[in-house]
């Protein structure tokens, strides 16, 4: 994720603890689960997050995901028999607030280590302070290009890239009989986060002969204006009707602009065999509630994580959580799962190193001799920071519910059969 134009829905916990975090958006928080007992200096970790603004749900759940972590460690005994304390800053979803945030936590409340904002828009920007002081930074949600340059050594993002999110997709596809898999659409809206996934199946598809009938991209949607942005999008529905391809991959930001394509094919009777799009399905009630469970058949969506994950250390999270938060594994965020995740590869780091030395961390993290493990499957880094050892999940709605049908080198096992064939909208 996801990506902070991939909103989720606000996770159970994340919405009883709103009130409680009102107040602390304001400013600064300090969240410790330091023993009273224990006379070992805390290892502290400094994160910025959008506990206020456009991203604050994400922010929230990411927050819930650092904080199990942490209080997770510090019952087992803390990190070289040291417990751990975050020190959150609020950037209220603000960009311009992070690089001067992680500054002062490195250079003011001198903490031993960092860990990511949520989403690649607002890590980017903490990439240059955390690399000045020498600083890694693993983070669970940043996962566009943007983040992912040579000049940085320090980053470490242990969720999979956007690029291959559809990867088990596009090799799916292509196991496809050569009828069923002739013709392909890729609309996209230019978005640096929706649009690589799309362009990597189109690659993959196109080199096993599956002809791009349309890619409608290039389509300059970035408008502050509602109804521009609508009709432009609503103008690439309409070039994929008149196409009319077996398969169509949409680079979608958002539930909304999904329902634009979804409404367009509707009206004009075009229903593709094969739909997946890059956001939109995986939200849950919001998405059955808006299209309908026999509407949203079949429709596809990439995702890294989700509650049931037969993975060991997924579930006695998900069981912490639970204990910690209340809810059920349905109500958890896979935000949640992706800040635990970075905070499960710090530990490693800090443990193999035998201390905070962020020099002998970085240095550990980038010659890894087998990939590490995590509660969203294993992690092991390009030089770049990307996770190169899994490619997610696709989920597909079958009968109104939300299911893994394909699966990339995570080792998290499917619960159904991908189905090929869309029923025409508005029957069963």
């Amino acid at each position: 994720m996801r990506r902070p134009l991939r909103a989720r829905y606000l996770p159970f916990a994340a919405a009883s603890a709103v009130t409680a975090l009102a107040v602390a958006a304001c400013g600064s928080t300090s969240a410790s689960t330091a023993s009273s007992t224990s006379s070992a200096k805390p290892i502290t970790v400094g994160i910025s997050l959008p506990l206020s603004g456009s991203f604050m749900a994400d922010g929230l759940a990411t927050r819930n995901g650092y904080e199990l972590w942490a209080s997770d460690v510090n019952t087992h005994g803390g990190l070289l028999g040291r417990q751990v304390r975050l020190k959150i800053l609020n950037d209220n979803s603000n960009p311009n607030t992070v690089a001067k945030q992680y500054d002062q936590l490195i250079t003011q409340d001198h903490v031993d280590l960092t860990m990511a904002p949520f989403s690649t828009l607002l890590t980017q920007e903490a990439l240059a302070p955390t690399e000045k002081h020498g600083y890694a930074l693993t983070a669970g949600s940043a996962t566009g290009g943007l983040v992912f340059s040579p000049a940085f050594s320090n980053f470490f993002s242990v969720s999979v890239p956007d690029a291959g999110e559809m990867d088990p997709f596009a090799r799916w596809v292509i196991t496809l009989p050569a009828g069923e898999r002739q013709s392909a659409a890729y609309p996209e809206i230019d978005d640096p986060f929706a649009d690589p996934p799309v362009e990597a199946t189109e690659a993959l598809l196109s080199r096993h002969g599956v002809h791009t009938v349309c890619t409608c991209s290039g389509h300059p949607v970035n408008s502050a204006n509602p109804a521009t942005l609508n009709k432009l999008i609503k103008g690439a529905a309409l070039q994929v009707v008149r196409a009319n391809p077996q398969i169509v991959v949409i680079g979608s930001v958002d539930l909304p602009s999904l329902l634009i394509f979804i409404h367009t094919f509707q009206a004009h009777n075009y229903t593709p065999k094969i739909m997946i799009a890059a956001s939109g399905p995986d939200q849950g009630q919001a998405f059955i509630d808006t299209l309908n469970p026999i509407n949203a058949q079949d429709i596809m969506v990439p995702d890294a994580w989700y509650g049931n994950l037969q993975n060991a250390l997924s579930e006695v999270m998900v069981q912490d959580y639970i204990a910690k938060f209340g809810g059920t594994s349905s109500d958890i965020n896979a935000d949640v799962a992706e800040a635990y995740s970075a905070g499960e590869v710090l530990a490693d780091a800090v443990k193999a190193t035998k201390g905070t030395s962020n020099k002998k961390i970085i240095f550990y993290l980038h010659h890894l001799t087998a990939p590490l493990q995590t509660v969203q499957g294993n992690v092991q880094f390009a030089s770049n920071g990307e996770n190169t050892a899994q490619h997610g999940l696709i989920f597909q709605w079958q009968n109104g519910q939300f299911l893994p049908v394909l699966a990339g080198t995570s080792g998290a096992a499917v619960q159904a059969q991908p189905q090929p064939q869309k029923p025409p909208w508005g029957t069963s």
